[in-house]
């Protein structure tokens, strides 16, 4: 199926690993013009090593200067930016809301909401001058129910489909899409971090939910789903979110 990304201008945080890498790598097989952004340097060298004709850009996406530079530069090499994938995220300090430290809220929050919102907010700058554009934000299947023990993770995650929906909203008329993701656990770094912190969390029982009925997604079938939302075949869709989550939140 020809999802007419050929020659597009796709810029995706969060690059350089898991979801974001698997993204960078199913762009560029479709014809795309790629540029993968990620506050890990060493990452991006190793990706731009073994993935011929991406470009990288060391960044962290709650830095306000630093993002604007860094989508700036895009366009002005590239001309114009097509689709901006915004998948960068974190997830730290695991345990009951009473626990939690404020740093770890900062921190989470910071990275995968603001740095939602300031990736947006440059990218919408260079795509309103165009009237044209596609922006798909990576939330969770932890932002569509509870998540015990992760009362930071899921606030920020809820926040992205409140974000994207409102966007959508305002932008449609100037004939830009934004729509949202929403994956389960898949099988990458992160992934793999959140799952060992729990089984070493002494209140486990009550932190660990019932694995998805088709368990855990490869990164790849996560990319698939972004390239959907980037392509022209979802053109009728805008401010909806595809859940990609193998049944977990059916349960």
């Amino acid at each position: 199926m020809n999802l007419g990304l050929n020659g597009r201008v796709v810029a995706v945080t969060g690059g350089a690993s898991g979801i974001g890498r698997a993204a960078v790598e199913a762009f560029a097989a479709e014809g795309a013009r790629v540029s993968a952004l990620d506050r890990d340097a060493e990452g991006l060298d190793r990706l731009a090593q073994e993935l011929d004709g991406v470009e990288t850009h060391v960044l962290d996406v709650a830095d306000a200067a630093a993002v604007d530079a860094a989508f700036d530069a895009i366009a002005e090499r590239e001309g114009r930016l097509d689709v901006g994938v915004n998948n960068a995220g974190i997830m730290r300090g695991l345990g009951y809301l009473h626990e939690l430290e404020e740093s770890d809220w900062d921190a989470v929050l910071g990275v995968n909401l603001k740095g939602v919102w300031l990736c947006m907010r440059a990218e919408l700058r260079h795509m309103v001058e165009r009237r044209s554009g596609v922006i798909v934000n990576t939330s969770s299947a932890a932002g569509l129910v509870g998540g015990p023990g992760v009362v930071h993770y899921t606030a920020s995650k809820w926040g992205v489909l409140g974000v994207t929906k409102t966007a959508a909203l305002e932008y449609a008329p100037l004939g830009i899409r934004i729509n949202a993701v929403a994956p389960g656990t898949a099988e990458t770094s992160m992934g793999d971090g959140f799952a060992l912190e729990r089984r070493a969390d002494p209140f486990e029982d009550a932190l660990v939910r019932r694995p998805p009925p088709l368990g855990i997604a490869r990164a790849e079938q996560i990319a698939d789903a972004i390239l959907y939302l980037a392509s022209e075949r979802s053109s009728f869709a805008t401010g909806s979110t595809l859940v990609v989550d193998g049944g977990f939140s059916a349960q």
